[in-house]
Parts: structure tokens; sequence; C-alpha cells
């Protein structure tokens, strides 16, 4: 028996993935529900407009974090600073009372804001846009079309490819006259092409089964999944390169699933993380695929309005992309070398 134990404790130091998933995983989940997970909002992003801005932007409490006050803006200009994602909540001044245009979309600074001017009485009048009895389905569905994308650009294609490696179809195509990047394509194509049917189902069925709308264009919404599928789609190449199992794949993807998840403010608002937090979920894909998503689905945003995620996410898929493909070829190569008959010598 102690010589199983002491078997067991080998192949567990020569097995990193395992080790990191039994002594990695609980720290960092640890550390990410102690900060990450808080509901508490405690500061909104506000504009003030209208000629009264300046005297009702210094009453309003500590709340509300005042970025911006314009005394020449109109009702119409609240609304779309609103639409494009400006400020969480613009007061407009205009009327008696101010009208206080509050972002529906983004669920829980609506709800901490509209409790918020509710106890201040009939001072000011709350309007909750794009989502207006704040209903949590019309927020979870476009952010769960872009956690099924992560889904399946990670842990299935990572898996397919490494089940190539297993059969041995990756050293048939080392010896053919194929380029990495073609190889790489011919394999993840098929997955989006399925992946991208996945969103268009989910989506269908979410404005059907919740009566979620969809405000903005349908070329926007698909050009950002077509660019959030490459950044994902990469990412389980790149998995799959660094995996000689199926078992170090999913190890490897809910390694990178987890924080996805926790982080991208997909569950908890990224508003209400320490800063030090906060940042992880910026470097996140699936941050910026779900205020693309939602931006265009429930406030009707525009690619102009939406193109900082847009940006990002291109850049993603540009440099997983790359990285995929140099660590493919890399992995491809010994094979290569290796497979290729040696010269000929002359006969003499």
């Amino acid at each position: 028996m102690r010589a199983m134990i002491l078997k067991e404790f080998r192949e567990l130091r020569r097995d990193k993935r395992t080790v990191a998933m039994l002594v990695a995983l609980p720290i960092v989940l640890l550390v990410i529900f102690g900060y990450a997970a808080n509901f508490t909002i405690s500061s909104i992003s506000t504009h003030v407009v209208g000629p009264h801005a300046e005297a009702v932007g210094s009453a309003l409490p500590g709340l509300f974090d005042v970025t911006e006050v314009d005394t020449s803006a109109d009702s119409q200009s609240a609304q779309d600073r609103v639409r494009d994602n400006k400020a969480d909540v613009v007061i407009d001044t205009s009327t008696t009372p101010p009208t206080a245009y509050v972002d529906g979309s983004n669920l829980f600074v609506a709800q901490t804001a509209a409790s918020a001017f509710g106890r201040a009485g009939n001072k000011v009048q709350v309007d909750i846009m794009f989502n207006p009895d704040l209903t949590t389905s019309w927020v979870m569905v476009p952010a769960l079309v872009g956690l099924i994308l992560t889904f399946i650009g990670t842990i299935i294609t990572s898996l397919g490819l490494v089940r190539e490696r297993q059969a041995g179809t990756l050293e048939q195509l080392a010896v053919m006259p194929f380029r990495p990047s073609d190889v790489i394509v011919g394999k993840i194509a098929p997955y989006f092409i399925l992946a991208a049917i996945d969103m268009l189902l989910v989506t269908v069925l979410g404005m059907w089964l919740f009566d979620v709308p969809f405000n903005g264009s349908p070329f926007a919404f698909v050009l950002g999944g077509a660019i959030f599928l490459f950044v994902v789609l990469g990412i389980g190449v790149f998995i799959s390169t660094v995996s000689q199992t199926q078992g170090q794949a999913i190890q490897t993807a809910i390694l990178f699933l987890m924080p996805q998840i926790l982080l991208s403010g997909f569950i908890f608002p990224l508003q209400a993380m320490p800063i030090a937090i906060r940042w992880i979920g910026y470097c996140l894909p699936l941050t910026y695929f779900v205020q693309i998503s939602q931006g265009i689905m429930l406030r009707g945003a525009s690619i102009a309005s939406l193109w900082l995620p847009f940006v990002v996410l291109a850049g993603m898929a540009i440099v997983v992309f790359t990285g995929a493909v140099l660590r493919f070829r890399r992995d491809l190569a010994p094979r290569q070398h290796k497979e290729r008959p040696a010269p000929e010598r002359a006969v003499p």
C-alpha cells in the first residue's frame, strides 16, 4: 500500500495540470468569490444635462459619479448618451421634475439607481430604458449566447483536435503539403459553422421564450459573433497544442472557462469588483462580447458606439490565431522532419 501511495504522489508531481486543478483552482475560486462575488454597486457613472445641470449635479449623493455636466444638451441627447453607453444614468434637468434616464441593460446598476432615486421621493422622475421591468432574462440571454460560443470554441474544438492527435491523423497531415494555417482553418471551419448555428438558435429561442427584444442591427451582431468565435476557436486550438490527451484538454479548458464565467460581468457586475480583479475581466474576450450582444440586442447600439469592444476583440483574434498557428507549426515541425525521407546517395 505504501508503494502505491508513493507511486501516485510521483504521478501527480509529473502531472502539472492535475496539480494546478488541485491547488491553483481552489485558490483562484477563493480569491474570485471573496473579492468579485459582490452585487453591491458603489459608483454609478452619471451625466447631468440641461439648464439646471450644475445645481442638480452638485446635489446628487455620492453614489452617482458625475463625470460630465452639459447645460446645452437636450432630452434627446440625454437618451442617446444612455443608448451609446456613455453613462449608466443621464439626468435631464430641462423637465420638471428632472428626468433620470437609466440604462436597464445594466441590470444591477439600474436596480441600484432606481432604488436610490426611489428613496429621494418625487425629486426625480425615473425612466428605465431598454429593460423597463428590469427583467433578468433580458440581460442573461445575450450573455448566454457568448457563454455557449465560449464553451464550443474552447472545449469542443480542443477535444476534437486532441482526438485526432491520439488517432495519428496529425502525423499524416504533417507529411502532406499543407501549411499550418491551412490545417487550422480546415479543422476549425466545421466548429465555426456549428457555433454560428448555435448562436442563431439560442438567440431566436431567447427572443421567443423570454420575449427578449432585438433592437439593433443583425449585421453588427453577426460581425461581433464572428470575431468572438475566431478568438475562442483560436484559444481552443492553442489548448489542443499543449495537451496530449483529452483529459488534459478538458483540465486546461476549465482553467480558462472559470474566469470567463465569473469575471466577465456575466454573473457579477464589473463595477462592483475591486480594480485589481476588474482588470482581469477586461482581459477576457467574453467581457467584450457581452457588451456587444447586450448593446445591440437591448439598446440598439451601433457599431460606432461599440467600437471599443469590436476593436479589442479583433486585436485578440489576431493575437490568439497567430499564436495558435505558430504553436501548431512548431508542433508539426518535428514530425515533418522525422517523416521526411533521407536523400538518396548518388551511385559511384
